[in-house]
């Protein structure tokens, strides 16, 4: 890859190593981001599952810079704004049965540290104070703030943290390729799982329980792991049995990614109470949102009257105007049949190039969200050695090649395993997903083959 000359750099990035060598970004266009040497790459996983209508697009632009013409910026201890009020009612008119009220916040893990927080009032306003646990999922994903990252199951992000988050409970996630018994149909695997949250409630006792809090589809920690059907409706009936709030984590798989607005409306359920975030905003400005129902809104204005808590940029109105032009975008331009068509291509390309590759264990996902898991060997699923770090080599490897794929190590249980994801912006053609997945499928084996080299010189 040629760069510009390396410079120095005074940011703490993600990885310090390296960090000086990193492409500078100083461009996008459509589904493409342009480093400082005028190269483009591939957005193929719209950074993290975010850029949902791709870059540079005129109907966000111009309606920032409007905005930014009337108000940049009111606190909404003093003011509401047009804009925040009309985006309320674009998300309200769309949304699962029964959500009606929305708090916005500035991404996905405040969404979900909101929706913990809302989700304990709301029993505390109803005088049940005794609801002090909540049940997720491992493998699972919610966020980096502390409340997040207790209730999420990564074990890694949890590993050094963990004296410092409070105590959450953790059942089995669907994950049908590594979990799912022989012999077993999806049915019956569906049930299995469901009965373990049953039992989970037992042994808690189900009166000391808020909430079960769930992606509707498994992010990047395990890798658009798919529910089997009627998983979820046998949830939302436990919860229902035993007064428990669902809470639907939908910051990566939400706001058309897999092919509907909502990914829960393909599972035939409708939580009390839902996050979402970066596809909300497409990635033009920082912006997440909590959707709650009538019930839980009615119990707070009944009750105190207002919700203990809050941060300085809540319902932004620049973020509230990029936001309402992305939806306007997905909308008027029918994007969501353009993710079901792009999707079952990416879906045939992928199955047909790596269909019978030997260290592919898995391809999954929905709509323009899939990953692929790599193992040693197919017959007995075993995983790479985590040293060899795979998942980063194809990373490397892709954007030698001018594609961005997101890498994730410790697939199974935070440890062992490997994949990488794709989640191309919503605008891609059948031209993009096939160049997509000729040059993922390119870096795949190089990466593989890097991988047999360092093996025999060991």
């Amino acid at each position: 890859m040629t760069d510009a000359p390396a410079k120095s750099t005074r940011i703490l990035h993600r990885q310090i190593a390296g960090a000086n060598a990193m492409p500078r970004a100083v461009g996008g266009r459509g589904i493409e981001i342009i480093d400082a040497t005028g190269r483009a790459y591939i957005d193929g996983s719209g950074g993290a599952a975010v850029s949902s209508i791709g870059h540079g697009h005129p109907h966000v632009r111009d309606a920032i810079r409007r905005q930014l013409d009337k108000i940049a910026y009111a606190h909404t201890s003093f003011f509401t704004t047009d804009v925040a009020e009309q985006l309320a009612d674009t998300l309200i008119s769309d949304a699962p049965q029964g959500l009606d009220h929305v708090y916005y916040v500035s991404g996905g893990s405040e969404a979900i540290e909101a929706s913990l927080k809302l989700a304990r009032q709301y029993f505390t306003e109803r005088g049940e104070k005794q609801r002090v646990n909540f049940v997720a999922r491992r493998q699972s994903y919610h966020g980096n703030t502390l409340g997040a990252l207790a209730v999420g199951g990564n074990l890694w992000r949890r590993q050094q943290f963990a004296p410092m988050l409070f105590k959450t409970h953790h059942v089995a996630p669907p994950y049908a390729y590594r979990d799912q018994r022989e012999g077993e149909n999806s049915d019956q695997y569906a049930e299995r799982l469901a009965d373990e949250f049953d039992a989970k409630c037992h042994e808690l006792g189900p009166e000391t329980i808020i909430a079960f809090v769930a992606e509707t589809v498994g992010g990047a920690t395990q890798g658009c792991t798919t529910a089997p059907a009627g998983y979820f409706r046998r949830i939302r009936e436990i919860c229902d049995r035993y007064g428990i709030l669902l809470i639907l984590d939908e910051v990566m798989c939400g706001m058309g990614r897999t092919g509907t607005l909502h990914a829960c409306e393909q599972e035939g359920i409708a939580p009390d109470i839902m996050a979402i975030a970066k596809g909300l905003g497409g990635g033009y400005q920082p912006i997440g949102a909590v959707m709650l129902s009538g019930k839980i809104f009615n119990a707070l204005e009944a009750g105190s009257g207002f919700f203990q808590h809050g941060h300085t940029y809540l319902a932004h109105p620049l973020a509230c105007a990029a936001a309402q032009a992305v939806q306007e975008v997905i909308r008027n331009d029918n994007l969501l049949a353009n993710v079901r068509k792009q999707g079952a291509h990416l879906e045939r390309r992928l199955r047909e190039r790596f269909g019978n590759n030997p260290h592919v264990g898995d391809i999954r996902g929905r709509g323009l969200f899939w990953a692929v898991e790599y193992v040693t060997d197919r017959s007995t699923k075993t995983p790479f050695d985590p040293a060899l770090k795979l998942n980063g080599r194809v990373k490397r490897e892709a954007m030698e090649r001018g594609l961005a794929c997101y890498a994730m190590p410790g697939t199974i249980d935070g440890k062992l395993g490997d994949h990488n994801m794709l989640a191309p912006p919503f605008i891609c053609t059948e031209n993009d997903i096939d160049t997509i997945v000729e040059r993922f499928g390119e870096a795949m084996d190089a990466a593989i083959a890097s991988v047999g080299r360092s093996a025999a010189s060991t």
